[in-house]
């Protein structure tokens, strides 16, 4: 797509920003906070590997290990595919993800095992089997799962545009979860001689299992972040967390029921009588929102096609799926992977202006100054993309 001169087009003026020094400081003091949060979760993990490998044995352990990650990059593509407007931060998908797999399982395994001990103890093994599966798992699991959802939700609210991130960020919260959860359950299978079955249970038919639950909360949350009524913003998240425990606790409970009974038949229908049907109900809730984004940015864009920053066919571009694919790909063809890298760039600076002018007419937003001078940084962006695409051509 060949681009005409926008020099004279009329955009506000970029905010001012913090001095340097001060940016810096900042700046050090974030990559610190990163770095120690990084090295926690990592220890965590390592003692989550540790407490299996010292019930398994190292063998074991490594095959789990190999067995759980090889499937994970396939479920995350697909994941990350399903969020096509306004691609989230890197950095944020990873927390998420790393979150799951190290963090929420270490205290998910801690509390879950100090609970079932202590029910064994007043009760018996079997009662503590009962606890352990059906009542405590969903609720610990589910609440370790969505603290990090929370606080995403409430620490970074303008990347919280609706139900499908919070779709994406359960998502990949859950794979993270469900990838060293399964890390234990196939080390156990590998000392006993189960490993494939296994695979084909947890790795082909219900990989999904744990996003699907966590997606309840995030559901929830999408909602409200949509919503400028009070009672959807308190009420939605709660509902969403509350279903994504009761889903959990049903089909953990099908399968302690199958595995007592001896009869698989009760899990297999709550896998194709409720587990198939809620997935869909999710996959029709992504195509839902994936349409409300477009609409968002074909209504919140159409203003820029009429001060002459975006030309009709950027517009055009921009409000379509498809359009921008192959605007993506003409841009590669063209002018490398710069232009490549460009395209994408304004693509999602595009849909983050859109969803935030969506925000401050809604009344989500602090209608400050604050929103007008990140308006202005996004249109100033916009445009300097727009520029180097057309320097080397799209």
């Amino acid at each position: 797509m060949a681009m005409r001169n926008f020099s004279a087009a009329p955009y506000p003026a970029p905010p001012a920003t913090p001095t340097e020094g001060r940016t810096r400081r900042r700046s050090g003091l974030k990559w610190a906070g990163a770095s120690i949060a990084a090295l926690v979760a990592l220890l965590f993990g390592l003692l989550t590997l540790w407490i299996i490998g010292y019930e398994t044995g190292p063998v074991a352990l490594l095959a789990g290990l190999v067995i759980a990650a090889l499937p994970v990059p396939i479920y995350v593509t697909l994941v990350l595919w399903l969020d096509r407007y306004e691609a989230e931060p890197a950095w944020m998908l990873a927390t998420a993800f790393f979150w799951g797999a190290l963090v929420a399982v270490f205290f998910a395994l801690l509390v879950n095992s100090l609970g079932q001990l202590l029910v064994e103890g007043l009760f018996n093994k079997d009662v503590a089997g009962f606890y352990g599966l059906v009542i405590s798992a969903p609720v610990v699991e589910e609440s370790a799962k969505a603290l990090a959802l929370f606080a995403l939700y409430f620490w970074k609210r303008d990347e919280f545009d609706g139900v499908l991130d919070g779709i994406v960020y359960a998502a990949m919260i859950g794979l993270g979860f469900a990838m060293t959860e399964n890390v234990k359950y196939y080390a156990e299978a590998v000392t006993e001689g189960g490993a494939f079955g296994t695979f084909i249970v947890r790795g082909m038919f219900s990989p999904y299992a744990h996003p699907l639950f966590t997606s309840m909360t995030g559901i929830g949350l999408g909602v409200a972040s949509q919503s400028s009524r009070r009672a959807v913003r308190t009420l939605a998240p709660l509902a969403g967390f509350a279903l994504a425990m009761i889903l959990h606790c049903a089909w953990n409970a099908s399968i302690y029921f199958s595995e007592r009974l001896d009869n698989a038949w009760v899990a297999l229908l709550m896998y194709f009588m409720v587990m198939v049907p809620v997935f869909a109900a999710v996959i029709l809730a992504v195509i839902f929102a994936l349409r409300r984004e477009g609409r968002i940015l074909r209504e919140h864009l159409r203003c820029d096609v009429e001060i002459g920053l975006l030309s009709p066919d950027d517009y055009d571009c921009l409000c379509s799926i498809r359009r921008r694919m192959s605007a993506s790909f003409r841009a590669l063809a063209r002018g490398g992977l710069t232009a490549w890298r460009a395209r994408r760039q304004l693509n999602g600076l595009a849909s983050e202006l859109a969803f935030h002018r969506n925000r401050v007419a809604r009344g989500l937003a602090s209608r400050d100054d604050s929103d007008s001078q990140r308006e202005a940084m996004y249109m100033r962006t916009l445009y300097e993309l727009r520029a180097r695409l057309g320097s080397v051509g799209s």
